[in-house]
């Protein structure tokens, strides 16, 4: 059976996304008096390090597999912080609703300035708290800049064009298109016992 790209990852990942954050792309320029002038030359982009833990010599070769099927940045995966596959006040998925409530909705209002949305379908008194992830559509990743339980509230980065209430608002392992930086896994074994442990880093690919 073929590969299907994107690739699930990080699902089972044994180890963590300990450095999950916007890479910005931007124009600098600083004058004599101190201030640095910032000009957007397109919108952020999300940057991951992935590590494992210690893994024994045939985890580590199946994880060195799995990789290198990503053909060193050729291939997309989907990307996500691990430690926020949930939103911060519903640990494991520990909705007010119960098994209900799945875990997405759609986007309600969108503000005019394209960086402040509000939230419709979920349960009554759902809370976003700052730091949480959220998916907007098949692959826009966001995170929650001010907490909320009714009304608009804030990400980063702003929306990508294109997209319109309705869209849907996910919250359960919120995730984008990512790619590996060619040349950045590393593996390393100890020669008496095989174990090692794999890192790597990735790019947001759109």
């Amino acid at each position: 059976m073929a590969l299907v790209y994107p690739l699930n990852l990080l699902t089972g990942f044994p180890g963590w996304t300990p450095d999950f954050e916007l890479v910005s792309r931007q124009e600098q320029s600083r004058v004599a008096g101190g201030r640095t002038y910032v000009k957007d030359l397109g919108s952020p982009l999300w940057h991951m390090k992935a590590q494992t833990t210690s893994l024994s010599p045939n985890v580590l070769d199946g994880w060195q597999a799995r990789l290198n099927a990503l053909e060193n940045g050729l291939q997309t995966f989907l990307g996500w912080k691990t430690s926020r596959g949930f939103p911060i006040a519903y640990p494991k998925g520990s909705w007010p609703t119960g098994a209900s409530f799945n875990g997405i909705g759609t986007v309600g209002v969108i503000n005019a300035n394209r960086k402040a949305i509000s939230a419709s379908g979920f349960p009554v008194g759902f809370k976003f708290s700052v730091g949480d992830f959220v998916q907007i559509g098949a692959y826009d990743l966001h995170q929650v800049m001010e907490a909320a339980t009714t009304g608009q509230f804030e990400i980063r980065p702003h929306l990508w064009p294109g997209v319109a209430a309705g869209a849907a608002l996910k919250v359960v392992k919120p995730s984008c298109l990512m790619a590996i930086i060619p040349g950045s896994v590393t593996a390393t074994a100890e020669a008496e016992t095989g174990r090692g442990a794999i890192t790597f880093e990735a790019l947001e690919a759109r």
